[in-house]
């Protein structure tokens, strides 16, 4: 994709790109170009230098996306991000232990509204943006040349890509038609089917902590809620848990959570269950567990939901601390990057504060290693967790 568009900023506002960083906000911009929505246009410095190619989004306050830095073209900067993030995830996985993970992480990995995740050589792509969209095809071209997958599906389902005036696209794009497959996860085996369900199949995000949930289940029980396909579940049954409950809204859950445990002979006996909202459970149960996992979908996807998250996840804690057992340990998460570690924090303490329990964190989480976050895009940082002790 070549442009003869031109973005010149205003003075003193380069120093973000000089830095690496991809977005270009409104206020930066000495005139936005005239052209189509994904549009690829030249950056340039006030100073007349040029400081790369961005892809366009008339939209909102980012107004562009950088894709490529310096003299790089478009096709040499997709190329090198690829085949480096490629790379980086061989040296991170043994693919007899782990055969999925997230091969491209959006500006983590240097391409601003795009996700790549990989199940067992099965690639599944997320174009979130009008630029990554035009450049789809390109993108399809070169993952089949560097990565040599099985097969290719989109999911672009995501709530970026409505905002955007894009419509939601699923489907197969090459190879292996089949979108069921079987992954590993540090050992621990999984049905994936990658267009159904949420995100491309598997949250990927969470491997290390359900690994250290798989270390400390031993002899307890445990509550998984928004327990989706059982990721939680099977850990916890994997380390030696004497009885698992499963939470989630969906009913469709139950069938594939069994399905999990008996791919890694765990015993369905040990397991129940229940399709009800998480918060209603919690409220109408009595919480006498030695383990309780709070995983929600994100409360806030945009800068608007944040008071109303912030509440959310401040009642969804309290309601657990409150019933919890002396003793017990509560894992509790948020992956909406607008409620950052610091308000989540917040929200934790004044939670325990209103249950007037005692609580001590004993470790804190981010995503895992394959959803890389740049040091010049911190952005991409949206995952945590802490795992708390209740007295």
């Amino acid at each position: 994709m070549q442009s003869e568009t031109r973005l010149s900023l205003k003075p003193d506002k380069d120093r973000p790109i000089r830095q690496r960083h991809h977005w270009i906000f409104s206020g930066a911009v000495l005139e936005l170009p005239v052209c189509e929505e994904g549009s690829a246009a030249e950056v340039f410095a006030s100073n007349g230098e040029k400081l790369g190619i961005a892809l366009l989004n008339r939209g909102g306050s980012i107004v562009g996306q950088m894709i490529a830095f310096g003299n790089e073209t478009v096709e040499e900067a997709l190329r090198s991000r690829i085949t480096e993030a490629a790379a980086l995830r061989r040296n991170l996985f043994d693919p007899k232990v782990t055969n999925a993970y997230r091969l491209i992480h959006t500006e983590g990995d240097g391409i601003p509204g795009l996700i790549v995740d990989s199940y067992n050589g099965i690639l599944v792509l997320q174009a979130s943006t009008p630029g990554i969209e035009r450049l789809k095809s390109q993108i399809v071209s070169l993952l089949i040349e560097i990565c040599q997958p099985k097969a290719i599906f989109e999911k672009s389902t995501t709530s970026l890509r409505k905002r955007e005036g894009l419509s939601e696209l699923k489907g197969h794009l090459y190879g292996d038609p089949n979108p069921e497959v079987e992954v590993l996860e540090n050992g621990l085996r999984f049905s994936v089917h990658v267009l159904e369900g949420q995100k491309t199949g598997l949250f990927l995000d969470q491997r290390e902590t359900r690994s250290q949930i798989q270390q400390i289940s031993h002899g307890k029980t445990v509550l998984n809620c928004f327990s989706y396909t059982g990721g939680f579940s099977v850990a916890a049954l994997a380390g030696g848990a004497t009885f698992v409950d499963s939470v989630d809204i969906s009913a469709k859950c139950g069938p594939a959570i069994e399905k999990n445990l008996a791919l890694n002979n765990l015993p369905l006996e040990k397991h129940r269950f229940h399709a009800q909202d998480a918060i209603d459970f919690i409220i109408e149960e009595p919480l006498l567990y030695d383990l309780v996992i709070l995983d929600p979908p994100a409360f806030a996807k945009k800068r608007q939901d944040i008071p109303k998250a912030s509440h959310a996840y401040r009642k969804l804690n309290r309601k657990a601390m409150e019933k919890m057992k002396p003793g017990s340990l509560l894992l509790t998460c948020s992956c909406s990057s607008q409620i950052d570690e610091k308000l989540f924090l917040t929200l934790l303490f004044k939670a325990a504060l209103e249950a007037g329990r005692k609580v001590k964190i004993l470790s804190r989480h981010k995503q895992a290693a394959d959803h890389a976050v740049s040091l010049y895009h911190p952005e991409t940082s949206y995952l945590k967790s802490f795992l708390l002790a209740i007295q």
